[in-house]
């Protein structure tokens, strides 16, 4: 707005300067019309999201809308500062991101040219500085090792000759470092990158590598690393409680031509949430078929908990060896009685009954077992109970063929796992932890459409178990990988591949 000595005092420059102003004011209203809009979008995604389950997007669907809508706000939020002139004058109300310490800080000093007082032509004297920090970025850069190996020979007998001998490499012969075989790893199942798009990205800097190149790089690094797969899923197998489950994985088949379904199950251990220190892991299996002797001979010799999902397969398991005992999801029980719950209002009262169960769980997590078995006691059993009765009483009111009805009986033959948790504070009310495990194996499955065979799906199964490893852990699945690599091509011990696990990198 300008002041009023800045006023012309000309009765058609005020003119004009007045409907300057008005088509600002109108752009500013059009402007700030599109910001509001934009975030009714956003929220209304945001409540898709988390919406009945026939109604929700693709979680990948989900994330790109929400980012184009995002990008969208920050372009029409930036107009409304530019039509308001008002940008300069408060800060912005985004997250811009925190700057680690340890990244490199390049520094560039922006100074006056002349270090005259303007006033009087006195010098000048630094009195303070602002400084700014911005994040920038150094595309992938590729370079070229270059090992030389001197040759000796002896000028007295001329009989010997001595050099060092050549480091070992996951790739004799090869071209690429660890670090490289590291990248190509981690940008196909942790960034779920396909090898041909990774060999486009080489290209762009000149690289013309093959996939098939890629895909034997990756082939052996599997070799490499799958002792440290089964080390994984052997610990597992002694462990007193286990999650598991399983996800599909298609698997070409040559010889019809087309696809077959083979199952990548998945095997997890995170007892953080009743405080102990053992480290969380998980453990995934490539196996042809679904069939419920799979697991059987996954786990060995497992003997206690294992907390699943429905699957009839888990059950089979159950009864043909007595020393595992099935905890069953609620998460599974609530999702078939939230499908419901709009026009039923005995689901809606399930889902609010298993909410008391989980405002529970809430305030217990993190303590020891014995107190979360105290608490259960004391405050979940009486609606556990409850709910049993409701249950079976609707059960006899409502047609047998109803979905309803399925729903009740999901839950009542499974009855003896869901209460598990009551009696055992090591129990969780979901198996959430091992689905948290399989989604990264979806978006691989989705990028990748299918794993070449059954070979191949077992590759699929040994790099992802250590790449998930890595991210539970929280550190650089890179770093990791190619410091361990390194060792494995160096002849590190086999009976010592524990000493490699990724969380014993964790301080």
């Amino acid at each position: 707005m300008p002041m009023e000595a800045d006023l012309p005092n000309d009765v058609e420059a005020l003119r004009a300067l007045v409907l300057e102003q008005a088509r600002e004011l109108d752009a500013l209203k059009v402007f700030q019309a599109e910001v509001e809009r934009l975030k009714a979008i956003i929220e209304a995604l945001q409540r898709h999201r988390f919406g009945r389950r026939s109604e929700q997007l693709d979680p990948d669907q989900f994330e790109l809308a929400l980012e184009e809508v995002e990008t969208a706000l920050a372009q029409a939020q930036h107009a409304v500062d530019k039509a308001s002139r008002a940008s300069a004058d408060r800060p912005r109300k985004a997250n811009r991101g925190s700057l680690p310490p340890h990244l490199e800080r390049i520094e560039q000093v922006v100074d006056v040219e002349d270090k005259a007082c303007p006033c009087c032509g006195g010098a000048l004297h630094q009195i303070g500085e602002d400084v700014a920090e911005r994040l920038d970025v150094v595309p992938t850069t590729f370079r070229v090792l270059v090992t030389r190996r001197p040759r000796y020979g002896c000028r007295s007998c001329e009989g010997a000759i001595v050099q060092a001998p050549a480091p070992a490499r996951i790739v004799e012969g090869g071209i690429p470092t660890e670090a490289l075989i590291a990248q190509v790893l981690v940008a196909k199942y942790a960034d779920h990158l396909p090898l041909y798009r990774q060999a486009q990205i080489y290209a762009r800097q000149g690289i013309q590598l093959d996939r098939s190149t890629l895909a034997d790089w990756v082939g052996r690094a599997a070799w490499y690393l799958r002792p440290l797969r089964d080390q994984i899923l052997e610990r597992l197998r002694r462990s007193e409680r286990l999650f598991a489950d399983e996800t599909t994985a298609p698997v070409l088949d040559p010889g019809r031509g087309r696809t077959k379904t083979g199952q990548l199950w998945a095997y997890a251990r995170d007892d953080r949430p009743w405080g102990s220190e053992d480290p969380p892991m998980v453990a995934y299996v490539y196996a042809a078929d679904r069939k419920g002797e799979r697991a059987e001979a996954h786990l060995g010799d497992f003997a206690g908990i294992l907390q699943v999902d429905g699957f009839g397969g888990y059950a089979a398991l159950a009864r043909r060896r007595q020393q595992v005992s099935l905890a069953f999801c609620w998460a599974h029980v609530r999702r078939k009685f939230y499908e419901l719950a709009e026009s039923s209002p005995v689901a809606a009262e399930v889902l609010r009954r298993i909410a008391m169960l989980y405002a529970i769980e809430d305030e217990v997590r993190g303590s020891s077992a014995k107190q979360r078995r105290a608490v259960r006691a004391e405050r979940a059993r009486v609606i556990v109970d409850d709910l049993h009765i409701y249950l079976a009483a609707r059960l006899r009111q409502v047609s047998a063929k109803s979905k309803l009805a399925d729903a009740i009986r999901y839950a009542l033959t499974r009855w003896a796992g869901l209460t598990l948790f009551l009696d055992d504070g090591r129990v969780e009310l979901d198996s959430n932890t091992v689905e948290r495990s399989v989604r990264p194996l979806a978006l691989n499955r989705k990028n990748a459409l299918f794993a070449g065979s059954d070979e191949g799906g077992d590759n699929w199964a040994v790099i992802a178990t250590v790449i998930e490893n890595c991210k539970i852990s929280g550190i650089n699945p890179h770093a990791w990988l190619t410091e361990t690599l390194t060792k494995l091509a160096h002849g590190h011990p086999a009976n010592k591949v524990g000493e490699l696990m990724p969380w014993t990198a964790v301080a």
